[in-house]
């Protein structure tokens, strides 16, 4: 019986559900399809909004207090378009779709997932809430490896601490990936945690976690590393009472550097939950509830030390009664100290996240459907969309085909996830 000739849209659809599969980070994100460029196709750089949920207060007592709803969103650029571009023949659309799949396509949607997961997981720059110890990976440390210690878990357990005090929701959503040291040293001391069989036997089989402490975890080859700057000195806050989204500091050794995604922490400058505006209560040792900050930019310092206007998130809000966007218990003073919590100086480590689905967003939109091709198809899956052209080369009697998808990352929430150094 003669296979039946392979249709661009069973092409397309095949692609997306095998780049689906071999996605990691993605399938634990919130994914926005843009329905807005679905008639005329989407271009590079084109900008589309994220609403962000609205805040509120809580009034007490029967008085009125009426707040104003403003609607914020995340701009989202448009700005990556994720392809592989490949050969095949008009006979090669007469295999069966299984082997065409396992010989063409399966190799290019490897490619397009893991770039994807990589880009997204750089969004760790972004996070400002971390644990663990910078150069430990998380788990490691046990003396006996029959005997579940509380440092192995503690920056697993410590993590969906620091999403609690966000306010992160406790459902379903709530993920830890893992780079392969990281998830080699965790699996291992999880597996006392559990009475079932089943499941400590697949974490021996497969060297991964299914669902423990809260979050389901994976391990991804592509958690990205961060390198910490040059700086170098006993560096302070410079300045009463600073505010907002930049900071001077000053005690740094002349022209040394802090580079973006590096977090620090500042004396008696405390997190408040960002629902009920209270003071973190955080005994254990990776937080003792200083909030971190975290570089937007890399910044230079000046000859002289300073780092002036140095841009930071989250935004230092005073918490009060009344309003909904409080930060911090207590605005920094002059010469309060800053700890630096990236690790050394001028060296980098793996910055796993543990984070809630609603943390980061992958956006994607329709491509413009060429005509005049051999063949062209556009499909749909999961928030994710997805564009195959193939054309004909004459000169050199060839089908080259492109497979691509437009796209882009933004973090929604980053209150709501937290780095795993490691």
């Amino acid at each position: 019986m003669p296979n039946t000739l392979l249709t661009p849209t069973m092409i397309t659809r095949e692609a997306l559900r095998i780049l689906h599969n071999n996605l990691v980070f993605v399938k634990g994100v919130n994914r926005q399809y843009s329905s807005e460029f679905a008639v005329s196709g989407a271009k590079i750089g084109s900008v589309i909004n994220i609403r962000k949920p609205n805040k509120y207060y809580v009034r007490t007592g029967p008085a009125m207090q009426v707040q104003n709803t403003a609607e914020t969103s995340v701009p989202l650029t448009l700005n990556r378009q994720w392809g592989v571009d490949v050969n095949f023949t008009s006979a090669e659309l007469t295999l069966s779709l299984d082997d065409f799949s396992k010989r063409i396509l399966s190799p290019a949607m490897a490619k397009i997932s893991s770039q994807i997961d990589f880009e997204g997981l750089s969004q760790f720059v972004n996070v400002y809430n971390q644990v663990g110890t910078p150069g430990t990976a998380p788990g490691a440390g046990a003396s006996n490896a029959t005997i579940l210690s509380a440092y192995q878990v503690q920056p697993a357990l410590n993590a969906g601490m620091m999403l609690d005090l966000n306010a992160a929701p406790r459902d379903e959503n709530r993920r830890v990936v893992l780079n392969p040291s990281g998830m080699a040293s965790l699996a291992g001391s999880l597996t006392g945690l559990f009475q079932d069989s089943g499941l400590i036997a697949e974490q021996y089989r497969k060297g991964v976690l299914g669902t423990a402490l809260g979050f389901e975890f994976a391990l991804d080859q592509n958690v990205n590393n961060i390198t910490c700057g040059s700086r170098a000195g006993t560096v302070v806050v410079s300045g009463n009472n600073q505010t907002g989204s930049t900071i001077s500091l000053r005690g740094f050794t002349a022209n040394t550097t802090l580079n973006q995604g590096e977090i620090f922490n500042i004396t008696n400058v405390n997190g408040v939950n960002p629902e009920n505006q209270q003071l973190w209560n955080c005994p254990v040792a990776t937080s003792n509830g200083n909030i971190n900050f975290v570089v937007t930019a890399t910044t230079t310092a000046d000859a002289n030390g300073n780092m002036l206007s140095l841009p930071i998130s989250p935004a230092i809000t005073l918490a009060a009664v009344g309003q909904a966007n409080g930060t911090v218990n207590a605005l920094p003073v002059d010469g309060a100290a800053v700890t630096f919590g990236s690790g050394t100086a001028n060296t980098s480590y793996p910055m796993s996240l543990a984070y809630h689905q609603d943390a980061f967003t992958l956006a994607t939109a329709d491509l413009e459907l060429p005509q005049g091709v051999d063949f062209a198809a556009r499909e749909t899956y999961d928030g994710i969309s997805m564009r195959i052209v193939r054309a004909f080369d004459i000169t050199n009697d060839q089908f080259p085909c492109r497979i691509d998808v437009l796209g882009g990352w933004a973090t929604l929430r980053p209150e709501l996830a937290c780095r795993i150094t490691g």
